[in-house]
Formats: structure tokens, C-alpha cells, sequence
């Protein structure tokens, strides 16, 4: 089986306690739990990591067996803006990733330093992003 690695950034893990009026009531577990829904009826197998630290989510990604994940998917939430070693790490992969956003953030005027690394972006759609971001992996 296929399969797609997710990476859940910084603050994630208080969706559903924290900004609901931006975010929704959702959290993280359940997120996590829609996309493994969503990846399994794909046909494809996820593994979900989740950092509140740069430089943990850079040694996971460069740990990555090489040829075992099809692509990826990024919700860098409070890592979007950082100029840090993250977006390194995600081109050094060499996986197709694609960042993810629940809301809009450059409606909040956040410009993302992780996008430029990524295949696409998708925000705006609510946790439904990460279902057309792993359609859009496994369509490649």
C-alpha cells in the first residue's frame, strides 16, 4: 500500500481548545482520525507526526526511509512563517508535499515560508484540505 506521510506543525495539537472562532471545535485526534478515514478509503496508508518543535519535525523528516512514502502532506500551523530549517528539510525529502490550512491565512496577512518548498497549497477548505491533498498525491 501507498503511503503518505503527514505532518502536523506547531500548535496543532490545541485544535479544538484554542481559536475555534478561526479553526473550528475539532481536534487534532479527530482531524488525525478523518484523514486516516480519508487516506484508507484512498487506498492509501498514513503516518501522522505532530511537533511543537522546529527542529524535531526537521530530524523526523530527515529520517524518512527513502522510498518508503509517496508524497506528503503539511500543516506547518505555527511554523508557517518561520525562516528556519523547515522548508530545507521538506525539499530535501524530495517528496511532492502539498501544505494544508483549515482557514485562510493570508487573510490573517500570514505569508507562508513553507509553500515555496510544496507541489501546492490548499487553505480555506477546513480539515476537508487534507483530503484533496492526499487525492491530489495519489493522483500524481
Amino acid at each position: 500500500m501507498d503511503k503518505v506521510v503527514v505532518i502536523q506543525g506547531a500548535g496543532m495539537d490545541m485544535r479544538g481548545k484554542v481559536q475555534i472562532e478561526i479553526f473550528g471545535p475539532d481536534t487534532l485526534e479527530e482531524i488525525n482520525t478523518r484523514i486516516e478515514r480519508e487516506a484508507s478509503a484512498l487506498g492509501l496508508g498514513v503516518v501522522i507526526f505532530q511537533s511543537n518543535d522546529e527542529a524535531e519535525t526537521v530530524a523526523y523528516l530527515e529520517s524518512l526511509p527513502e522510498g518508503q512514502f509517496i508524497g506528503g502532506v503539511i500543516n506547518p500551523s505555527g511554523f508557517t512563517a518561520l525562516k528556519g530549517a523547515l522548508p530545507g528539510a521538506i525539499a530535501g525529502t524530495g517528496l511532492a508535499f502539498f501544505e494544508v490550512h483549515a482557514s485562510n491565512p493570508s487573510s490573517r496577512d500570514i505569508r507562508s515560508t513553507i509553500l515555496p518548498v510544496c507541489q501546492g497549497g490548499i487553505c480555506g477548505f477546513g480539515y476537508a484540505g487534507y483530503g484533496l491533498a492526499l487525492r491530489a498525491i495519489k493522483e500524481r
